[in-house]
């Protein structure tokens, strides 16, 4: 039979009381999911136990080290995690564990395991099936379907299908049969785990009328790298009120400006007259990254590498299948 770690941090599957709050979660697994024995030897681990917008890059290298030392002793591993920052947490382990050779599968659910048509024992006996398969990524379990971690977003706070992986296919679904799909990555090379994140990254949304004076003001708080989410396929404010100068006195100080968009489709500087400034001022280009794994990326880039032309370069680089 496959061991498998199951490694809890906290969430709604495991909560309880009115305003919902993290509880007991090993008493309340072997009571609501027993089925689970069947399936793996599962050993259970708790890294922490908080409401996931608590969760953050100190908790991502707590787990990434976790899984490294206990790598050789299982077939693979499960994260109970709370569904606001899963996506988050699942890109910054697909970036911390290179060339993975088993699985990693981040699950939660809509609502605690104690209540009425809870999706929790579901989601969590998948990922645990799963965690026994050939499939080496990090990815998201949720209502039959098993998605990669780094091209997954939340989509809803209602639904049972609560996350999404757009342009990206799921990995895996879950149905009366398990279907894996062709384009599970096989690793490259040697494992190898770097769990080092730098959170001195923002997020910036451009809208219509954001004025560069404010945009310079986030500038001058001591960050060390901007994720840029601009129009369309990459375009800004270029006439009035225009961005350009900022990113590139941002560029040129030190500050790595990775530049995805809001929408779908490949971040491209050469397409619109509107997106040129953003290349002349030496900003980078996420492809079709979305926020949570540019946010993830840019933390662990700033941490891993010194050398601005190597960091760059892996920023650029299709590292765990994050951009095409």
């Amino acid at each position: 039979m496959s061991r498998v770690l199951l490694l809890h941090t906290g969430g709604t599957l495991g909560m309880k009381g009115s305003p919902l709050e993290p509880g007991e979660f090993q008493d309340r697994l072997a009571e609501y999911v027993p089925e689970i024995e069947q399936l793996a030897d599962v050993t259970t681990r708790v890294i922490a136990n908080l409401d996931s917008s608590d969760i953050g890059p100190a908790h991502w290298t707590d787990l990434a080290q976790a899984i490294d030392e206990d790598y050789e002793s299982y077939d693979g591993f499960v994260v109970v995690h709370g569904t606001d920052t899963m996506a988050y947490s699942a890109s910054a382990l697909a970036f911390a564990l290179e060339n993975l050779g088993k699985p990693v599968v981040f699950t939660g659910a809509q609502r605690p395991l104690s209540a009425v048509r809870s999706d929790a024992p579901r989601n969590l006996t998948d990922a645990v099936d799963l965690a026994t398969r050939d499939i080496p990524e990090v990815g998201i379990c949720f209502d039959g379907l098993f998605i990669r971690g780094c091209r997954a977003t939340k989509t809803s706070a209602q639904d049972y299908r609560g996350f999404d992986s757009r342009e990206c296919p799921p990995l895996a679904k879950l149905g009366v049969d398990v279907s894996i799909a062709d384009h599970v990555l096989r690793r490259a090379g040697e494992y190898r785990c770097d769990a080092r994140f730098d959170p001195e990254v923002i997020y910036i949304q451009v809208t219509p009328g954001l004025r560069p004076e404010r945009f310079e003001a986030i500038l001058q708080t001591g960050v060390k790298g901007v994720v840029l989410s601009a129009f369309g396929l990459g375009t800004i404010p270029s006439s009035n009120g225009p961005l350009g100068p900022v990113v590139a006195d941002a560029v040129a100080s030190g500050i790595e400006v990775l530049v995805v968009t809001a929408s779908t489709g490949n971040v491209d500087f050469g397409l619109y007259r509107n997106s040129l400034p953003l290349r002349d001022a030496g900003a980078i280009s996420g492809g079709t990254m979305h926020m949570e794994a540019s946010i993830s990326k840019l933390m662990h880039a700033l941490a891993v590498y010194d050398d601005r032309d190597e960091r760059r370069v892996y920023l650029e680089r299709n590292v765990a299948g994050e951009r095409d």
